[in-house]
C-alpha cells in the first residue's frame, strides 16, 4: 500500500513544483512588465505636460505676430491648424506627428518675421520666444527619456521566453515618439549677428535654448526668463 501511494505521490509533487516555479516565473515576469509599462507612461505624461504648455503658448505668439503681420495670413494660419491638430492628436504617433508640423509651421514663421524689426523688437514677442524655446529645450529632454524607456519596455517583452508570456499577458510593443525628416530641417535665421551659424530652431530632436536667447539678446538685449 505505501509503495503505491509512493508510486502516484512522486509524480504529484513533480507537477506541483512544476506549475508553482511557472506561477512564480509568471508574476515574476508580470511585474516586470508593470513596472517597464509604467516607466514609459510616466515619461510619456512629462513629454505630455510640455506638448500642452507649448500648445497654450500658440495663441499668445500668433495673437502677437497679427499686430505686426496682419496680412502674413498663410503663414500664420499653419501655425494655428498645427496647433489644432496637436490639440486632436490623441495616440504618442499622432502627437508625434503633430508635433513636428508644429514645429515646421514655426520655422516659416520665424522666417517671415525676419521682414519685421519692429516685431522681432516686441517685449511680448521676445519674451515668448524665449518660453517655446525653453519648452522645445525640455521636450527633447522628455522625448529622449520616454525613447530610452520605450526602448527597455520593448526589448524586455521581445525577449524569449518572455516575449509567449507577454503575448498571453496581452502586453504590446510601444511606439516611440519620432520627429519627421521636415521638421528636423529648420531654415537658417539670421537676426543680424553677423554669425552665419546663428539660426532658430524649433525642432524637437535637437534644441539648443542658449543658442536662441542669444540670438534674440543680440536685437533686444536681456529678455525676461522662460516661464514654467
Amino acid at each position: 500500500m505505501n509503495s503505491r501511494r509512493k508510486g502516484w505521490l512522486v509524480p504529484v509533487v513533480i507537477i506541483v513544483a512544476v506549475i508553482v516555479i511557472f506561477i512564480a516565473m509568471f508574476a515574476g515576469k508580470y511585474n516586470k512588465y508593470v513596472t517597464a509599462e509604467e516607466n514609459v507612461d510616466q515619461q510619456w505624461s512629462k513629454i505630455d505636460v510640455q506638448l500642452q504648455r507649448r500648445y497654450d503658448l500658440i495663441p499668445n505668439l500668433v495673437n502677437t505676430v497679427k499686430g505686426y503681420a496682419e496680412h502674413e495670413k498663410e503663414v500664420i494660419k499653419s501655425v494655428s491648424d498645427a496647433r489644432a491638430a496637436l490639440g486632436g492628436a490623441r495616440t504618442p504617433a499622432e502627437k508625434a506627428d503633430a508635433d513636428s508640423q508644429l514645429s515646421s509651421a514655426l520655422s516659416r514663421l520665424l522666417v517671415v518675421v525676419e521682414n519685421y524689426p519692429t516685431l522681432k523688437a516686441d517685449t511680448q514677442f521676445t519674451q515668448l520666444m524665449d518660453e517655446l524655446s525653453g519648452t522645445e529645450n525640455r521636450i527633447a529632454v522628455a522625448r529622449n527619456d520616454y525613447n530610452t524607456a520605450v526602448a527597455d519596455y520593448n526589448k524586455l517583452i521581445k525577449r524569449f521566453p518572455g516575449n509567449i508570456l507577454a503575448g498571453m499577458m496581452g502586453f504590446e510593443k510601444k511606439a516611440y515618439f519620432e520627429t519627421t525628416t521636415e521638421s528636423r530641417t529648420n531654415p537658417e535665421v539670421d537676426f543680424g549677428t553677423g554669425n552665419t551659424n546663428t539660426s532658430l530652431h524649433f525642432d524637437n530632436e535637437a534644441v539648443s535654448a542658449p543658442v536662441v536667447v542669444g540670438a534674440l539678446t543680440a536685437i533686444t538685449g536681456p529678455m525676461a526668463g522662460a516661464s514654467a
